[in-house]
């Protein structure tokens, strides 16, 4: 009963730190770390332990699914070079400048520890920063960058970290035993994944009932990457060639009364995901402090810590920085015009916007506790604090500051591409609509068309003033739908109908507001 208690409590905790964090305009992963950190020393706290061999499929899967699920393949295809230099040269760069500082603080660390500390801290989660971005109007080719990149980069550090502790655990490993490993990685993970797709997809589209289709959306998920897993393939690429293939491979038909709750309960539960991750591995920090006893050995580990979380944040601020200056430079000999002020903030804000997140602690947790001859796993307890560490650290600097940098550097973008995108979109598909009743002359054949005709007429005009969400009249249906719903409160006191019927009735008036804009008001 106390553990429930406790699970109660700290998601109530996670709640209101995310509803703060929204109104400071901070991300809400920021406070959770706050809130970890300080759980670790509460007195009485819990002490839970999880499963090493859990904590990537538990934390990262859904997560990950769910990011992959709503790239834009078009965004990916059009920013490849960045994309592909943050994802294999950042990353790169962090793992080397990682482990030559730890074997330079550390002397007796193996090199494959330090390699695979460096790959832990390596990918940075970019939901953070997008969240602060998206706040205040940054370039849309900046986010589809940061996007793209904490998309894959999860794929090269944790290929790099599997390779590493594959060595700290059987020994060195040879040109011969990397290429079988890196084709089964990257080939047979996409295949798998495609494959797989196309395999459950018909699956998820027989269900007509919320709770099946959602039970079987997070068996296949946990399924997918549990399979990958066991067969010696890359858990994160299978998961996102599966998420993207599904969602670009037609998918299962989910009607509109399915689509609106599954994807509610999806934000939900990769909220509750990054909450209980960052509780559950700051629950590790007391026993990690302990185990590691006042004087030098504390003294040292903390110096470890903090050297990694500086060289985590530096490495990745000179790679993008140097690569912004190559680009420039090419920029300026191609068009002989002077450096672009906007393009060298852009490179600044996303070489700051490296906050590590649930990836990091999930793969530190995962690291096993003993090697294969039973003895304790080295420096276990020191990954652990410095995966920590650099999550908490570029959480707190970097997630508090990025929206005063941002603002300082003036690199917001007035326009909306994506508003203008969906304009375009809807005039298109409303004048779909249009042709589709074009030769019915009923009577509410004629209303349909001028409903649709203004709905196009609206989002062909000028008026920058009216929100991307709006509709046709939508304040005036949003007032009519709020009378409505009085009513039916009425009726229901007044025993006039009964609650099965009321249950209706509000059903049928909370579809008409979202119609009518209601999900953008109520934001």
């Amino acid at each position: 009963m106390e553990t429930f208690e406790w699970i109660i409590l700290l998601l109530i905790a996670a709640a209101v730190l995310a509803e703060l964090a929204r109104r400071i305009g901070a991300p809400y992963p920021t406070l959770l770390a706050l809130g970890g950190a300080g759980l670790a020393f509460l007195p009485h706290s819990p002490q839970w332990v999880l499963d090493p061999e859990l904590a990537l499929t538990l934390f990262v899967a859904p997560v990950l699914l769910d990011a992959a699920y709503d790239t834009s393949v078009r965004d990916l295809r059009a920013n490849w070079r960045p994309v592909s230099g943050l994802v294999i040269a950042a990353v790169g760069t962090t793992v080397v400048g990682v482990a030559v500082v730890c074997r330079w603080l550390v002397p007796g660390m193996p090199w494959a520890i330090a390699v695979a500390l460096g790959a832990i801290v390596a990918p940075p989660d970019a939901a953070a920063a997008t969240a602060v971005m998206r706040q205040v109007g940054l370039p849309h080719r900046v986010l589809s960058i940061l996007e793209g990149e904490s998309l894959l980069n999860d794929a090269s550090a944790l290929f790099v970290y599997r390779l590493a502790l594959m060595a700290a655990i059987s020994g060195p490993l040879g040109i011969g035993d990397l290429l079988p490993v890196f084709l089964l990685t990257v080939v047979g993970s996409v295949a798998a994944g495609v494959g797989l797709a196309h395999l459950l997809r018909p699956l998820l589209s027989i269900p007509q009932h919320v709770p099946t289709s959602l039970i079987l959306q997070f068996a296949f998920t946990f399924g997918v990457w549990i399979a990958a897993e066991k067969i010696g393939l890359s858990g994160i690429l299978t998961m996102v060639t599966f998420a993207m293939t599904m969602a670009r491979g037609g998918g299962p038909q989910i009607p509109a009364r399915m689509r609106v709750p599954i994807w509610a309960v999806w934000e939900t539960v990769v909220f509750v995901l990054n909450a209980l991750a960052f509780v559950l591995i700051g629950m590790q920090l007391r026993p990690i402090w302990e185990r590691l006893g006042p004087g030098a050995d504390r003294t040292e580990a903390i110096v470890v810590a903090l050297a990694v979380l500086t060289v985590a944040i530096v490495s990745r601020f000179l790679w993008v920085m140097g690569y912004s200056a190559f680009v420039m430079r090419g920029l300026r000999k191609a068009d002989h015009a002077p450096a672009d002020k906007k393009r060298w903030g852009s490179g600044v804000v996303v070489a700051w916007a490296g906050m590590r997140g649930i990836v990091t602690l999930a793969a530190a947790f995962a690291i096993p506790e003993t090697l294969s001859d039973g003895a304790p796993f080295p420096y276990r307890d020191l990954i652990l604090l410095s995966a920590f560490t650099v999550v908490f650290g570029t959480l707190v600097l970097q997630g508090l500051t990025m929206k005063p940098l941002i603002r300082m550097l003036k690199v917001t973008e007035p326009d909306d591409p994506i508003s203008a995108e969906v304009r375009s979109g809807r005039v298109a598909i409303y004048q779909a609509l249009l042709a589709s009743v074009s030769g019915d002359d009923s009577l509410p054949a004629r209303l349909l068309a001028k409903e649709y005709q203004a709905v196009v007429d609206l989002n062909t005009s000028r008026e920058a003033t009216v929100p991307i969400s709006e509709v046709p009249a939508g304040p005036l249906r949003r007032q009519a739908i709020a009378a409505a719903r009085r009513r039916a409160i009425e009726l229901r006191n007044h025993h006039a109908i009964g609650e099965q019927a009321y249950r209706m009735l509000v059903q049928e008036l909370d579809w008409a507001e979202l119609a009518a804009g209601g999900s953008a008001t109520s934001a």
